[in-house]
């Protein structure tokens, strides 16, 4: 890691902002202020999550195909961060490479030009990346912003990024009345034990391989799986196993979120990583899964649920999610570029 006294990055483009310095990532010591604009940021646009110190710290602690010392910018005025940009790759099944900006601004600093200059910073960071992948691969540069984010929507299409993609955030807003969608013949439920976590894994990529935008996780993202605290809770997963062929069939990975429903008042689940592999699909078996995370979810005295979906899925997961009492209540744009 750079010393504090080396660590600056000279952009020649930089607005007239006083105090206004750009800067390389710091490692943990950054990570207060990382939540701090990312839960500061949430509440501004009106997304109900928050970030903690535990979140931030894992997340950095799996990064695949990024070096935040290398493929990060940091933003402060007068010592204070206001700001943070990160670059990571992957390549897609479709065979497109993407090349994805996570772009991460304090609202009280919109306006100022400090975002579009870390923006172009980050390309050409992600640029000399990509000079050095297949050349006969599709690339592209990639976006996200959340409904309520429409700054960070203007950002992306004012430096030539379109719309490719929207998804929902689902919520069902209580847990009464939880239809009853029987498991298919043939097949049951099981707790989930340490030596499943592997098929579980390897099962769910196998679903989700024909999914838009899938790319191929390597070992340090089943790592990071595995100890993930927020979301790593097999006590609460519905997995459904094939009784004949004694294999995974689909699965639901439900958890609770105890930081988000302490700073929200409620008490709410997620009903998340819904996969069905082929084999299994369009016999009712999502629904019956759903279902049963959601009574597992009421037992434990939760009392509503969300989780998100691609508007576009193949299986036409929207209608199956509406089926089971789920609603959108919000939609977030995936935007793209190509890498030219």
């Amino acid at each position: 890691m750079k010393s504090i006294a080396t660590d600056l990055i000279d952009l020649p483009d930089a607005p007239p902002v006083p105090g206004l310095v750009f800067r390389h990532f710091r490692g943990a010591s950054d990570y207060p202020d990382m939540v701090r604009i990312a839960n500061e940021r949430a509440a501004a646009n009106g997304d109900e999550w928050v970030v903690t110190m535990e979140e931030i710290a894992h997340e950095y602690a799996h990064l695949s195909n990024c070096d935040p010392a290398t493929d990060m910018i940091v933003a402060e005025v007068d010592g204070v961060m206001v700001g943070y940009w990160r670059g990571r790759w992957w390549e897609n099944a479709d065979g497109a490479t993407i090349y994805a900006i996570a772009l991460w601004l304090h609202p009280a600093w919109h306006g100022r030009g400090i975002s579009h200059v870390a923006l172009r910073w980050m390309e050409a960071r992600l640029r000399d990346i990509a000079a050095g992948h297949d050349a006969t691969r599709p690339k592209f540069f990639q976006g996200y912003a959340t409904q309520g984010n429409h700054s960070q929507a203007a950002l992306l299409e004012a430096h030539g990024y379109h719309p490719v993609r929207h998804f929902h955030t689902m919520v069902r807003p209580s847990l009464d009345d939880i239809p009853d969608f029987p498991l298919p013949e043939g097949l049951e439920v099981r707790p989930v034990l340490p030596e499943h976590y592997r098929a579980l894994w390897d099962a769910d990529l196998e679903a989700f391989r024909d999914a838009w935008g899938f790319g191929e996780p390597d070992e340090e993202d089943y790592q990071a799986w595995l100890s993930n605290k927020t979301t790593f809770q097999p006590q609460l997963w519905q997995v459904a196993w094939d009784t004949a062929a004694n294999c995974i069939a689909g699965q639901v990975q439900t958890f609770i979120d105890q930081a988000e429903n302490e700073r929200f008042g409620r008490r709410r689940g997620y009903t998340e990583n819904i996969s069905v592999r082929r084999p299994y699909r369009r016999r009712g078996l999502a629904r019956a899964l759903i279902v049963r995370s959601l009574q597992a979810q009421r037992a434990v005295g939760i009392t509503s649920s969300t989780l998100s979906v691609d508007s576009e899925s193949l299986t036409g997961a929207t209608r199956v999610y509406e089926d089971c009492g789920f609603r959108v209540v919000k939609t977030g744009t995936l935007f793209r570029k190509p890498v030219e």
